[in-house]
């Protein structure tokens, strides 16, 4: 593990960040379709601008699926329902452009294959009672409480677009204190900054941060250019998959390069990353690493991985080598088998596709279970 004095910063984004805004569309896609086909192939990505959002991907499904009101109602959900937000989901455009996945991609998939080649990595850490990189959590648990605000009504006057941002100092590798915040806050016009600030800094930094992890040195920034008046669609154009970082651990982690959202869970960049993430858990719960990082690697068409690879950074309690070896005989990852393991067939990345795939202890998701840490480390002879 790393040793010394260091700082390390991860962000996280509203549901109304436009990026955040084309993954929760890309993946309410999916579960529609998901919900009619649990066999459906999808590959939907999203782009959305100024009162226009564009659909366009590959899909193969028994199901039908009404996208516009599906891309309308997410918009609904998320708060973009007036002009003046810079987005309307009743009167914005939707346009689809989706076509039937490749049949030589099919023809590897319908046999248990992997979807792509690509690599994948999981992440683990002890720093949180999630077992994630305190630097995300925080960014996130921030974020969502900055959405939650508005949408109580607690403050009148935000808006849904936001951004977060923490950064940690760690000594000896463990977090020590928070040495700055920052609170991006999409408002509407003519609020004085020192409102926004005051607000931003009672409801939801100190609702979220320790205290025993700030001092008097810790610098909060509220909005640092002033304003943050114009947000959303109207301020910048979302694309599906822009924001992998805030998605997994923040840049704690190495990442694969592929996104979650839009796809099915024959994509490997998904099923085999929600994996990955799975055994890190596992192993840092039962007690065999404090941090640990895997990796898968696979061919399309081919069900076995290419390789599988642990790194504990030397807080193991047995040698990597010998903890990979026990993790492949514990975990089948042949994509068919994450799939069945992990429930992947069924309707649930929506609400996966704002603040965090991973550390989602407020969701039932099955890849955030430590049910497999016993088996662990009794092979490990614990």
């Amino acid at each position: 593990m790393a040793t010394g004095s260091y700082l390390f910063t991860s962000e996280s984004v509203t549901e109304g960040h436009p990026d955040k805004m084309a993954d929760q569309i890309s993946d309410a896609v999916l579960d529609a379709m998901l919900g009619q086909d649990p066999n459906s192939r999808v590959a939907c990505e999203t782009l959305i601008t100024t009162g226009l959002v564009i659909v366009a991907g590959e899909v193969t499904t028994r199901g039908y699926v009404d996208i516009p009101a599906v891309v309308r109602h997410t918009i609904q959900e998320i708060g973009y329902t007036r002009a003046k937000f810079g987005f309307d989901s009743e009167v914005s455009g939707v346009l689809t452009a989706l076509q039937e996945q490749s049949c030589d991609i099919a023809l590897g998939v319908d046999v248990g294959g992997a979807g792509d080649q690509g690599m994948m990595f999981g992440y683990a850490v002890n720093e949180t009672p999630e077992l994630m990189p305190m630097p995300i959590m925080l960014a996130h648990k921030m974020a969502r409480r900055l959405a939650e605000v508005r949408r109580l009504g607690e403050v009148d006057y935000l808006r849904p677009d936001g951004k977060t941002q923490v950064t940690v100092a760690y000594e000896d590798g463990k977090p020590a204190r928070l040495t700055k915040i920052v609170v991006a806050a999409h408002h509407r016009p003519n609020v004085d900054h020192e409102r926004i600030r005051a607000d931003a800094i009672e409801r939801v930094v100190n609702r979220v941060c320790l205290q025993e992890m700030m001092d008097d040195d810790t610098e909060v920034l509220v909005n640092p250019t002033g304003s943050f008046e114009r947000g959303g669609p109207l301020a910048d154009t979302g694309l599906t998959g822009r924001k992998i970082i805030v998605d997994t651990y923040g840049g704690m982690a190495r990442h694969g390069g592929g996104c979650f959202s839009g796809k099915d869970a024959t994509k490997v960049d998904r099923s085999a990353s929600y994996m990955m993430r799975y055994v890190a858990k596992n192993i840092v719960a039962a007690g065999l690493a404090h941090r640990v990082e895997t990796q898968v690697a696979y061919a399309i068409g081919r069900p076995d991985p290419m390789g599988f690879w642990v790194d504990t950074f030397g807080s193991g309690s047995i040698p990597d080598d010998e903890l990979g070896k026990i993790c492949l005989d514990a975990f089948d990852l042949r994509p068919r088998a994450i799939i069945e393991k992990l429930q992947l067939s069924r309707p649930q990345f929506r609400q996966v596709a704002a603040y965090g795939h991973f550390g989602r202890t407020d969701l039932p998701v099955l890849w955030e279970r430590t049910d497999m840490a016993e088996q662990l480390r009794k092979a490990a002879g614990g």
